[in-house]
Order: C-alpha cells, then structure tokens, then sequence
C-alpha cells in the first residue's frame, strides 16, 4: 500500500535527528492497513536499512500474546481468573512478602495474607516486581543468588511479593507466571501453545521465542542513549539457547505486520483473517477496568540505564485490564477513551482504540526505556495519523 507522506515525514525527522536509530510503524482500522512505514537503520555499526519485514525484540509487548493465551484457556474452562492459581502452579501455594531486612542483611518474610489469583498475575496486583523497579528485590536477589529473569532459569520466578495480592498495582513478572499457568493447563511449551493457538491461526510466521537464523538476519540491533545524547549500538548478553522457561512477560521477537496482525484481532473482538481466537465477550472484559481505584502504568526506576521513570499518560489516573493499561479519557494525541496500550523496554508502544476503530504500533530498538525522544517519536506519529484519519 502506499505510504502516507505526512507520516513519513514524522518518522524521517525523527530519523535524521538522531532520535532513534531506524522506525518501523504501522496503523489498521479491522477492515484494512493504513499506514505502514519503515525508516532508519538497523545498526548504526552496520549496514543495512530498516525495513517492514525487521525483527525486534518486542520485550513487554509479550505480555499481551500470554493474556490472550491465558484468556483463551479460561474460555475453555481450564483456568479460573479468581480461584487460587496454586491449583494449576503449586508453586505458587504459599506465596511470601518481603517485609524488610535484618540487621545482618538476610530477607524478612512472611506469609501473604490472601491467596494469588490469574486475575491478579494478569493486572499486576499479585505483589511481584521487577528488580529494575526495586532496590529491594536488588538486595533480595544479591543476598539470596536468585539469578535475572534474563538467564531463562526457572529459579529467576521465585522472588517474594512486596505485597499481598490485590493491595497495589507493581510491573513486574507476574505475566511470566501467567504464561507458567498456560502451560500447566494446556500441557503444552509455551512456545508451542503460541504457535499453534495464536501466531499460526494469524499468519504471523515472525514471530516466535528463538528466530531462526533466516529470520536473525533481519534482526535490529539495540542501541543505548548516551548521556551526550547520541546513540551507540550495544551487544546484548544472548539469550540462553535452551531455557528452563520461556518468558511470557518479555520474550519474543516479531515484525511491525505480525504485531499488527495480533492488534487486528483485538480491535475486532477477538477474530481476524477468518480465525476467531477470543469470544466478543471475552475480549469486552479484556478492555474493562479490572483494577479499581488502583492507579496502574506508573513506574520508578533504580537501574536508569535499562529504564527511566515511567507514565504514558501523567495526567490521567489510568487503568489496567487483562493484558494491558486502559487510558479511560482520551489522549492528548488523538486516541479515544478506553484505548488499551502498552510497550516493550526497547522503546516500542502499540495501542488499540475502540472508539476510533484503530490499531497501531511503533518499533525501536533502543535503551533506556520511556526514553523522551522516542516517546515524543510516538507522540508525533499518533497525532499525525489521527490527522489523516480525520481526513486532514
């Protein structure tokens, strides 16, 4: 399809700027693509442009595919969002909260006060965290030689709560343990799960937990903002060829059309291509406020080279569903109230608008996270598509 030159010319700015090294970005209404533009490079160490068919690591954005996964499973009555999930993850039977540290430095921990439910793991209520958002999980994790979740050992998921389930909204891993649940119940690898429940019943052959080498060629290279403001590419520790867990809160890698694919079908409740995935209904409860009065999107950073402070929309007090963060009045860029968003740590953001019909999603692939330039990149391209679908 044609581009939209007034999209292009966002991106090429943005491009040339330095602002990012390369942008792929794309919009749909259920019935078409609207846009779909790629700009840049791939490596600034290394020849090669950016191009549709680019791979990325879409780190975060995984926790919408696990949600959906789950979500499906629920359908089938082989999970339960409010039963205890230590019916499926024993695991999970006797979860702690780290209430502290004693005078020689050794974790303080007691029993949490109610049981972890998947409706808590999939809106981030459950208690768990993040180290990258927490100076205690940090000290817990030194002291105890609890491995990252990076490494894919299955001892990276057993970090205590920082609080009891339900009492507050924290990022952290729950999703990876949501994505554990997908496999107990379906008896599946998750990556098997994906592959044949959601990525082949949409045509995404992009995207998956390992590229193959084909597909490793086309991958982009992540970049670290340096304090003068430039941009260097960065190598990777690479992901462990054999983990003990696939990480359903953060790893996989996909193209901007097979993501766009997966946005698709939310946005037509559920069904895209002629492959339904979710009932209406369940996708109608997927974009409903599951978290109360609690304020959900809001993070603080204490490892600022991975992630910086952190709220899409500061000055509304915003919502989390099964999946995702719900902004429940419209945004300052264009999208309607009740959009469902979120983004992955290499600085890409999706969003899906129910109101205005409209799905989209930006890729970059660089660090720190909520990093100011590409979120005015993504600013820019939303109000710019906005404007063309008004007709401007």
């Amino acid at each position: 399809m044609a581009s939209i030159p007034e999209i292009d010319a966002v991106l090429r700015r943005a491009v040339n700027a330095g602002d990012t090294p390369g942008v792929v970005a794309l919009a749909a209404t259920p019935e078409e693509t609207v846009y779909e533009g790629a700009l840049g490079r791939r490596d600034l160490a290394q020849p090669g442009e950016m191009t549709l068919d680019t791979i990325f690591r879409i780190a975060s954005m995984t926790k919408a595919v696990t949600s959906v996964a789950a979500m499906q499973l629920v359908e089938a009555g082989k999970l339960d969002l409010d039963g205890p999930i230590a019916r499926v993850l024993p695991e999970l039977a006797s979860p702690h909260v780290l209430s502290g540290f004693d005078d020689k430095g050794k974790p303080r921990l007691r029993p949490a006060r109610r049981a972890i439910t998947l409706r808590h793991l999939l809106t981030h209520t459950a208690g768990f965290g993040y180290e990258m958002l927490s100076s205690e999980l940090i000290r817990y994790a030194q002291r105890t030689g609890t491995p990252s979740i990076g490494t894919g050992e299955r001892a990276a998921l057993q970090l205590p709560l920082l609080f009891d389930p339900g009492e507050r909204w924290q990022y952290g891993i729950s999703i990876d343990w949501a994505g554990q649940a997908v496999e107990r119940a379906s008896g599946k690898p998750l990556d098997a799960y994906f592959r044949e429940h959601i990525f082949a019943p949409l045509g995404m052959a992009d995207t998956s937990f390992a590229p193959t080498p084909a597909q490793t060629v086309r991958l982009a290279r992540v970049h670290q903002r340096r304090k003068d403001g430039g941009l260097e590419a960065i190598t990777l520790d690479p992901p462990p060829p054999h983990p003990e867990f696939w990480s359903g809160g953060g790893g996989l890698y996909s193209t901007g059309p097979d993501y766009l694919r997966f946005l698709r079908m939310v946005l037509n409740h559920g069904e895209f291509g002629g492959a339904r995935l979710l009932r209406p209904e369940t996708v109608a409860a997927m974009a409903t406020n599951q978290t109360g009065d609690l304020e959900a999107g809001i993070m603080r950073t204490v490892m600022p080279e991975r992630t910086n402070d952190f709220a899409l929309f500061p000055e509304m007090r915003c919502q989390w569903g099964l999946g995702w963060m719900i902004t429940p009045q419209p945004g300052p860029n264009g999208r309607g109230a009740g959009s469902l968003t979120w983004g992955g740590i290499f600085n890409s953001y999706y969003w899906i608008d129910p109101a205005r019909r409209v799905a989209a999603v930006i890729l970059a692939q660089f660090l720190p996270f909520a990093d100011r330039r590409a979120l005015a990149l993504a600013s820019a391209f939303e109000q710019a598509l906005y404007r063309k679908l008004a007709g401007g």
